[in-house]
Parts: structure tokens; C-alpha cells; sequence
């Protein structure tokens, strides 16, 4: 036979003489083939691939190891026979088209260490390291467990910041039709910033906030806005909790704190320049001392809003 595997299916094992143990003499078979059960998987190969490299099979065919054999004549390796042919292919050609999935190549790596094949080994190992850098995650994102931890990384982060808050739980009124909605979409555009922006911004999540949905935006270690998203409405005979998806106004703020990617150093200017305008009616000489770090641009969408739902004419 010319294939490497005639039979692959596990064989039962029969009532009979136990095992031969012998010193086997490949030197007078050559080229010839020989049969090896290797975990019930059966295997035509030759002597001369099986001493090509100094491997444990080489000793074993070579004479300096014993062999079990069975009353046909079948060589007995007490080994797993999925990759057995794989590893038959490598000793012929120093080369082999090695399995795709992580957990195969490992299989194969831990026969090839069993064999004493260290060429394989060494080329199942650098696989699984292209494999792991090839799976790296794009980007990571700490969610927030304490005050303290959000507080550490705001200041300690070199990158402008941008922080979802999302806590469904938080709410004592049932919410309006299309709040999950707009929930899940503000939650899908965080995922979305993060993809796109996540070398020049750090995005953080917070789980354990007071609010239901609210977007915070950070620059220099500074709170430069706040975006919140829900409304409570006031029904007629009773409220409810109502989730926006203000989207355009998310991405300004996100786009807004792109201007504070250069090394920390305060521009008050900067500062200025994105954050609320103070009216100048609003003014007096006491108001120049404010500092400009207790600027925060708050945008709440819809804060409070009442309707009715009688019909007109009632």
C-alpha cells in the first residue's frame, strides 16, 4: 500500500497471547515497509523515513530500544494515531502543512515532544504564537468596579477618556417602549468608538453608577462633558424612565476630546475653548477666580418632559 493509514478506526482488544517484546533489526528490511498499531490506528511505513532523524522512533528501529508486537506481526506504540500520519510527513519532507486550529496543533506538538521531534515542536510553538498575536484583542476595556479604580485611571491615563455608564437596574419606574432600544444602541456606538478610536482614546465602562445611561468625556484628567440620556416622563397616571440615543451629539463630544491627545500640560485656553461659555450677564468681578477645570458641558437630553395621552377634544 502507498498511503500512510490502512485502517483509522480503533481496534477492540482480542483474547490472545500477550504482546511480543523484541529488538527489532531494521537494518535488514530497508525500504521494505512495516506495519505499526499506533493507538489502534494501523500505519504502513518504512524503516528508512522512521531513522531519518534522531528521534525516539529511530531508536526504536534501529535496534537500541525494544518493540512490542502482536501475534500478526503489527509494531505496538501505546500512542494516540490522530497525528500520526502527520508526523510520518514531517519526518519524510522537514516540512508539513501544519493543522489550523489551535487546540490540533497542540495535540501535534505534545506527539512531536513524545517522539523526541524537535523540529516539529519548534514549529508547532511558533504557530501558536502567530496564532495568539493574530487573536489579540483589538482593544480592552476596563469596567469600572469602585470610584477609586475610575478615579485611577482617568488620572493616570495619558489619552483623553471616554466613559459609558449603564446600570438598567438603577430605576424605579418601568421603562417606555423604545428604551431598551436606544439603550442597546448606546451600547453598540460605545463598542463602535471603541473600535475606531481605541490608540488615541482610553473608553472605559461603569456599571455601578447612579445613572441609567450617561456618557462622560475626559481630557487632561479633566471632566470636559457629560451627555445623559434619560428622561423621566410623566404619564397620566403614572411615570416613566425614557432612554435617548442622542447620537450626533455623542460623536461631537467624542471628536471634541480628540483635541486633547498631546502630552499633559494644562491649556487653559483649550479648556476654554470647549467648554460652556459662561453668559455675561451672569458676570461679576467674584467670577474671575472661577477655575476652568469646574467647567462641565452638561447636555440632558429631555431631562423632565410631560405628555398627555387623551385625545384632542377631551
Amino acid at each position: 500500500m502507498s498511503g500512510d493509514t490502512c485502517l483509522t478506526t480503533t481496534l477492540c482488544p482480542a483474547a490472545g497471547p500477550k504482546p511480543k517484546t523484541c529488538s527489532f533489526k531494521g537494518g535488514s528490511l530497508g525500504n521494505k515497509y512495516v506495519r505499526l498499531n499506533v493507538g489502534g490506528s494501523l500505519y504502513y511505513t518504512t524503516v528508512q523515513v522512521l531513522t531519518r532523524h534522531d528521534t525516539m522512533l529511530k531508536a526504536m528501529f534501529s535496534g537500541r530500544m525494544e518493540v512490542l508486537t502482536d501475534k500478526e506481526g503489527w509494531i505496538l506504540i501505546d500512542r494516540c494515531g490522530k497525528h500520526f500520519g502527520t508526523i510520518l510527513n514531517y519526518l519524510r519532507d522537514d516540512m508539513i502543512a501544519l493543522p489550523k486550529h489551535r487546540q490540533e496543533i497542540k495535540e501535534l506538538m505534545a506527539e512531536a515532544k513524545y517522539y523526541l521531534i524537535q523540529g516539529l515542536v519548534d514549529m508547532c510553538q511558533a504557530a501558536l504564537q502567530d496564532k495568539k498575536d493574530l487573536y489579540e484583542p483589538v482593544c480592552s476595556i476596563p469596567i469600572i468596579t469602585s470610584p477609586k479604580e475610575e478615579e485611577r485611571l482617568i488620572e493616570s491615563s495619558m489619552k483623553p477618556v471616554v466613559k459609558l455608564l449603564y446600570n438598567r437596574s438603577n430605576n424605579k419606574y418601568s421603562y417606555t417602549s423604545n428604551s431598551d432600544d436606544n439603550l442597546l444602541k448606546n451600547i453598540e456606538l460605545f463598542d463602535k468608538l471603541s473600535l475606531r478610536f481605541n490608540g488615541r482614546v482610553l473608553f472605559i465602562k461603569d456599571v455601578i453608577g447612579d445613572e441609567i445611561c450617561c456618557w462622560s468625556f475626559y481630557g487632561q484628567g479633566r471632566k470636559l462633558a457629560e451627555v445623559c440620556c434619560t428622561s423621566i416622563v410623566y404619564a397620566t397616571e403614572k411615570k416613566q424612565t425614557k432612554v435617548e440615543f442622542p447620537e450626533a451629539r455623542i460623536y461631537e463630544e467624542t471628536l471634541n476630546v480628540l483635541l486633547y491627545e498631546t502630552p499633559r500640560v494644562p491649556d487653559n485656553s483649550l479648556l476654554e475653548a470647549t467648554s460652556r461659555s459662561r453668559s455675561q450677564a451672569s458676570h461679576s468681578e467674584d467670577d474671575e477666580g472661577f477655575e476652568l477645570r469646574d467647567r462641565v458641558r452638561r447636555i440632558h437630553v429631555k431631562r423632565y418632559s410631560t405628555y398627555d395621552d387623551r385625545q384632542l377634544g377631551h
